[in-house]
């Protein structure tokens, strides 16, 4: 996927005018690329349409107008946008008690090494921003990467169909992706 340029991005007023009509369909696309792992882990499968919400909603939500601070948005988000081949995800760790949050996060240190994608019957670890790493406590948002390698379009496809695309967190009972979501990570890997 090609990353986002500052052209793409549409004036503060205008985004303000189309937004009651393009909020709800980000909303689906999000809602349709999450995955539930477990009871308090989320991934959300990260695109070019998720990425370029996020860098409007920011420009809305901060009243951005500065030229390098839209970039720097811009930026930012498009380190979530997957290249070739590769599948990119937002890690939410969710707990409603802020005490019990806090302790789950100081439990999860070194976690990171224990996130895979399945396919078929190959597991590619997951790769994390060391910049949010902390030998402390685990950030309750974490971005991976995951670069299945040798993996054609086609072969993506059909594994999606076959119910064989699955997401570990430390333990093989993971969460399979299925329905909406197969479809959408096996275009991610063309």
């Amino acid at each position: 996927m090609k990353p986002i340029s500052f052209d793409e991005i549409l004036p503060l007023e205008d985004y303000e005018r189309v937004r009651e009509v393009t909020r709800p369909l980000l909303i689906y696309e999000k809602a349709r690329r999450r995955l539930a792992v477990g009871s308090h882990i989320t991934l959300l499968f990260e695109n070019r349409q998720t990425a370029w919400y996020q860098v409007e909603e920011m420009i809305r939500t901060e009243k951005t107008f500065a030229r390098d601070a839209i970039e720097h948005e811009i930026d930012t988000y498009n380190d979530l946008v997957p290249r070739g081949g590769e599948l990119v995800a937002t890690m939410l760790i969710e707990y409603a008690d802020s005490r019990e949050r806090d302790a789950a996060l100081k439990r999860l240190v070194g976690r990171e090494r224990c996130v895979r994608f399945v396919i078929g019957e190959r597991r590619v670890a997951g790769s994390f921003d060391d910049r949010q790493l902390s030998p402390e406590r685990m950030s309750a948002v974490q971005f991976v990467r995951f670069s299945p390698t040798g993996i054609s379009a086609h072969e993506s496809r059909a594994l999606a169909e076959a119910g064989k695309l699955a997401v570990e967190v430390d333990h093989p009972a993971g969460a399979q992706i299925a329905g909406g979501l197969a479809e959408a990570v096996a275009t991610d890997l063309e």
